[in-house]
């Protein structure tokens, strides 16, 4: 993050939004320095680090580009501003199918390592989502059709039902798309790689 200094917080923060070409409501800041001056505000001094969503997005897409490069992989990358920190990543090759991976653990992999790097970049919580051609989107839907029915099954036969194994964006997925459903209710259970997800008969819940 770049550093502005300016003898109060006030300049400080108007220096940065004009750098960045934003407002000053746009920026997130963290304050290094701050030092009252004496007489007539004479010494006084901050510093800052400060950015902005477009940095972020910025930080995200010379990341990636940094990394196919290195990679030897020409890639297109299409990465949409979503809402707060929230960015949308589209990822296009002419293999796909190496991008993905096997059960889209390499995409997944990817989204790890990009996720953290912009973390501890801007030193907040970035979320995102990165995708190759539609295929998580795709996935997505398939997994909804399926917890679906396994629902309707716990709902019928009152046996709760524990599934495979699935990403941190897949068991968010299923526990929005039953969070509605009567009768059931969805928790995760154990640590790590052993994490898993329990629909569970709920004969409270309307």
């Amino acid at each position: 993050m770049k550093k502005y200094e300016a003898k109060n917080l006030e300049e400080a923060l108007k220096a940065a939004a004009q750098d960045k070409h934003v407002s000053v409501e746009e920026l997130k800041y963290y304050v290094l320095e701050e030092k009252a001056g004496g007489l007539f505000g004479i010494g006084s001094k901050a510093i800052i680090e400060a950015y902005s969503v477009n940095d972020i997005q910025e930080f995200i897409e010379s990341y990636l580009k940094q990394y196919f490069d290195n990679l030897g992989m020409g890639v297109e990358l299409i990465v949409n501003k979503l809402e707060d920190n929230s960015f949308n990543v589209i990822i296009n090759a002419d293999n796909n199918a190496i991008l993905i991976g096997k059960n889209g653990q390499t995409l997944e992999a990817i989204k790890t390592v990009l996720n953290a790097a912009a973390n501890a970049q801007f030193r907040c919580h970035v979320h995102m989502t990165v995708d190759v051609n539609g295929y998580k989107e795709e996935r997505y839907e398939k997994l909804r059709s399926t917890v679906e029915k396994i629902a309707r099954t716990v709902v019928k036969t009152h046996v709760s039902a524990r599934l495979g194994d699935l990403t941190n964006d897949e068991r968010k997925i299923v526990h929005q798309h039953l969070s509605s459903m009567a009768h059931i209710r969805t928790e995760s259970e154990g640590d790590g790689n052993n994490r898993r997800l329990k629909i569970i008969y709920d004969k409270d819940k309307e």
